[in-house]
């Protein structure tokens, strides 16, 4: 339909041309037209283009609203971007001549792009595979073989962008997460964990200060229960009393906390409540600390 529109224009500006060239003195007013014409294809090729753009966005923006943000929806989205760009900058070269001359050259210009971009393809179908398998989704905590850690913010062809702890966006290729092993603590919903020790002084009321820490981790907005008690109930995890060291008593607990949070703003948040709230309670967190006796001779 569009190569239609565009031949018609295209006629029509010949039969001008033609009608025109009869009288010299309508040199210019030719051109002029001819001008107007090429002008209103471009602009007419231009407008289907972009709102073909957009509809494709609304259609997508569409299937979000049901399904959410998907992996396997946004990389689809990229792909039907670029087939939409290839498919207009492809259009005005369907000429036969034009044409022949491509499908003579297929093979040539297949061998240079295969050599020349083994990497764009590997990473390109190995952003297809993960769209289908799925072994993570937009939103999932993810941690790569060298432990870096991040929330799965978006994917393109090429590439997946996590977001790190300290806000930092890390651009992992394609190929490398499909080729390569790693966790993801939000595939199935089960709360991550983590073990806390805090120490407090030899003279410290023992039952009081598992009391403490037990009620500061509850107030915590990021520990959740996910510890199963007799009840098969999900509950905090204890606080026990498990070693007496040089200059304090250990106290030690698992905290539970949801698969997106990051451990190192867990850990932030339980260690400043647990050690105000010992503060607040009159229990001494003691620390190491030596004596030195000076002797005469």
């Amino acid at each position: 339909m569009i190569k239609q529109l565009i031949d018609i224009f295209m006629k029509g500006s010949e039969q001008m041309q033609q009608a025109f060239s009869d009288n010299p003195g309508m040199a210019f007013v030719t051109i002029v037209i001819t001008f107007i014409i090429s002008v209103a294809v471009f602009l007419l090729y231009f407008l289907l283009a972009w709102l073909s753009l957009k509809l494709s966005k609304k259609i997508f923006r569409s299937f979000e609203k049901k399904q959410g943000k998907k992996i396997h929806l946004q990389f689809a989205e990229y792909i039907v971007k670029i087939l939409i760009i290839v498919l207009f900058i492809v259009l005005p070269l369907a000429g036969d001549r034009i044409r022949q001359s491509i499908l003579g050259s297929a093979a040539v210009i297949t061998a240079v792009i295969g050599f020349a971009a083994q990497d764009v393809i590997k990473d390109i179908l190995s952003g297809f595979l993960i769209s289908i398998y799925k072994p993570f989704d937009l939103g999932d905590r993810i941690e790569l073989e060298d432990g870096t850690a991040g929330i799965v913010e978006s994917i393109t062809m090429h590439h997946v962008v996590l977001t790190l702890v300290d806000t930092v966006r890390l651009i992992v290729p394609n190929s490398k997460l499909n080729s390569s092993s790693l966790l993801n603590y939000s595939y199935d919903y089960v709360p991550r964990s983590v073990q806390f020790s805090f120490p407090v002084a030899y003279d410290s009321d023992i039952s009081k200060a598992k009391s403490v820490i037990i009620s500061a981790i509850k107030d915590s907005p990021y520990s959740v229960p996910g510890k199963k008690n007799k009840k098969g109930e999900k509950d905090y995890g204890p606080v026990y009393f498990i070693s007496i060291e040089d200059s304090a008593l250990m106290m030690k607990t698992t905290v539970y906390y949801e698969p997106e949070s990051p451990t190192e703003v867990v850990k932030d948040d339980i260690y400043t409540r647990v050690f105000d709230a010992l503060k607040t309670s009159g229990i001494e967190v003691p620390y190491p600390h030596a004596q030195v006796i000076l002797k005469d001779h």
